[in-house]
């Protein structure tokens, strides 16, 4: 199967660029993944499309101020890292502009010395491990240096980076939201706890990799970023009972439907536990667990436009975006929604 097919034209002013002062006031396209018929509704609406015994799935992954920026000690070089992962308490892989100023055993300030990093490896990808030293807590030294990672087809500026957070993020450990759930307020959360749905929580640490271009031509040669993942005994059952009780198991967003799809045996049963997961979703894949996905509209030919293709049917798919195009839809991380039933 090829990249290209994948691929649709978007008019780059249906990008979104900001939140909505109200999260749950985006659109809703809710599309039949059986039929292919739509319709077009606001995500308050999602109300009348889930019923008592469902389980709604969410990532309560928190996204971390992970882009620092500063410069290299001995020089006046601006130096901007992007912490990905943590390879040990005080050792990250990072993305490193301008990388090549960066060799091993180079050394970066940041904030008048109040963080400094030394490279002491260069990785997969031209990636650089950084060792960090600091005086204090690594987490609130970032909280007061760092700044959101937004995607980079966001070019305004965030004035509030909690818009970048969901209202249940919790673990800490994501370069990128789980944007799916930026539409949630703790308002729709209750009503939906009330109407009988368990809501169920599950970690994925998004990484950087869910941005990155497929870079083959034939979607089997790609292969995924590594992600972290947990799914914790309690949670899991919820999911287990609904499944066996005949309720749907309702994933918010790729990365709690990536969670579940790596946890679950070809039985059907979802395990907890945690490890970090590659998992793929293209076309032909068989889902073990989930039944209804909501997600935003995502970029053209990437590894997320396969998944929801593969949920839906890469037709039915097409012609949803192509129908959002036309209606003037907002695509992206702080776009409308899409709910795939």
């Amino acid at each position: 199967m090829n990249v290209t097919d994948f691929n649709f034209e978007l008019p780059p002013e249906l990008i979104a660029q900001d939140p909505l002062e109200d999260r749950a006031a985006s659109r809703l396209l809710v599309l039949d993944k059986k039929t292919g018929e739509m319709e077009h509704r606001h995500f308050r609406d999602i109300l009348q499309y889930l019923k008592k015994g469902d389980c709604l799935v969410i990532n309560d992954t928190k996204v971390i101020p992970a882009r620092l920026m500063g410069h290299k000690i001995g020089t006046d070089a601006g130096i901007e890292v992007l912490l990905l992962k943590r390879k040990s308490d005080n050792v990250w892989e990072t993305l490193v502009k301008p990388g090549k100023k960066m060799k091993v055993g180079a050394e970066v300030s940041f904030g008048d010395g109040l963080l400094k990093g030394k490279v002491i490896d260069v990785v997969d990808e031209g990636n650089r491990l950084i060792q960090f030293e600091y005086d204090g807590i690594f987490e609130e030294i970032l909280d007061k240096l760092g700044q959101m990672p937004l995607p980079p087809y966001i070019t305004h500026q965030l004035k509030d980076k909690n818009r970048y957070q969901t209202v249940y993020a919790k673990n800490e450990g994501s370069a990128a939201a789980p944007t799916a759930g930026l539409h949630f307020t703790k308002e729709l959360l209750q009503e939906i706890e009330e109407m009988g749905v368990k809501i169920a929580h599950v970690t994925l640490h998004v990484g950087l990799g869910t941005f990155r271009p497929v870079k083959v031509d034939t979607i089997e040669e790609h292969h995924m970023h590594s992600e972290f993942y947990m799914v914790e005994e309690s949670e899991a059952k919820k999911i287990n009972d609904t499944k066996a009780n005949g309720g749907r198991v309702i994933c918010v967003g790729t990365t709690s439907c990536r969670t579940l799809e790596s946890a679950t045996g070809d039985d059907g049963i979802l395990k907890a536990g945690s490890g970090w997961t590659e998992i793929f979703i293209y076309p032909g894949y068989k889902f073990k667990i989930l039944d209804c996905l909501i997600t935003n509209f995502h970029l053209p030919e990437s590894t997320l436009v396969m998944l929801v293709s593969a949920l839906a049917g890469r037709e039915h798919i097409l012609n949803a975006y192509q129908e959002a195009i036309k209606e003037r839809y907002r695509f992206f991380s702080f776009g409308d929604a899409m709910f795939i039933r």
